[in-house]
């Protein structure tokens, strides 16, 4: 089993990842632009370690040591001698597309190269690469350490090995996978929570009902743990305009067209739970 693992961005997904690779056992680089942004997502690890050790879930020495196996840098070429490498940047096509066509340059010939992309297709990712076999969408949950759902996703190209090894990493990781088998815009997951949320934007726009009972809805009547406005807010309503704006850029499905106050929204900075406002207001 692969055994040096390389994370390309250290915000809150790539973090988490690198989080639960090196509690896994693996040797983890953490890579970003700036070193700012490698120390507040190293003090997220250290922090979530620590809250696990005060629940009982891990010991310290065992964070300790997990701790011990993220390294950090600002230099790409750290990722040369990586088993798997994983890409955890924003959702931007170009700026995946240039990420993976450097790294194919860098990495070893038997390496796989994952994106964790939550709506683009991995056959846009790959063609940037002269190996699109060896690419694969392993798609990550919020917050990494605590969900258990991890969507495999193989691309027109991605060959059978190259999926069985991402299977492998992200099972030694604790996750349970689910493997998508036709790269659609969004996968499986992110179509159906953002044809939900885009709904239940709709009927909150119009009027038809608060968000508090919309949410109280999905909750109570279909067993949800979250309502689809919470969960846009938790997500990041910017996170979710992009998404669903990738969805319907590539499939021209109406259902996947954002509403108007989301982008009004994004406009004005209130997205959620990190700016304080979003569908709801947070202390």
């Amino acid at each position: 089993m692969a055994k040096k693992l390389a994370v390309i961005g250290a915000g809150l997904m790539g973090s988490g990842i690198a989080q639960v690779s090196a509690q896994a056992g693996y040797e983890v680089v953490l890579r970003d632009v700036t070193d700012e942004a490698l120390a507040r997502g190293r003090d997220a690890i250290a922090a979530s370690y620590r809250k696990f050790t005060e629940k009982g879930r891990m010991t310290g020495e065992d964070a300790e040591a997990a701790l011990a196996r993220i390294t950090t840098t600002t230099d790409l070429d750290a990722v040369a001698d990586a088993d798997l490498v994983v890409e955890a940047v924003f959702e931007q096509v170009e700026v995946k597309r240039e990420i993976f066509r450097t790294l194919d340059g860098l990495v070893r010939d038997d390496a796989v190269l994952a994106s964790n992309t939550s709506a683009i297709p991995i056959t846009k990712i790959a063609a940037a690469t002269a190996s699109p076999e060896r690419v694969v969408g392993t798609h990550f949950f919020s917050p990494v350490p605590l969900m258990q759902l991890c969507e495999l996703v193989r691309g027109l190209k991605t060959s059978d090995e190259t999926l069985a090894r991402a299977r492998e990493f992200a099972e030694s990781t604790g996750k349970t996978c689910v493997v998508v088998n036709r790269d659609v815009a969004g996968f499986v997951t992110t179509r159906l929570i953002s044809a939900l949320v885009v709904e239940a934007v709709k009927l909150y726009e119009s009027g038809v009902a608060s968000a508090e009972d919309i949410d109280t809805a999905c909750r109570l009547g279909f067993g949800h743990a979250m309502g689809p406005l919470a969960t846009a807010d938790l997500t990041g309503v910017d996170i979710l305009l992009h998404a669903t704006g990738n969805i319907y850029t590539e499939s021209q499905d109406e259902k996947f067209a954002p509403p108007e106050l989301m982008r009004r929204m994004v406009d004005a900075g209130a997205i959620g739970r990190k700016s304080g406002e979003g569908f709801y207001r947070y202390p």
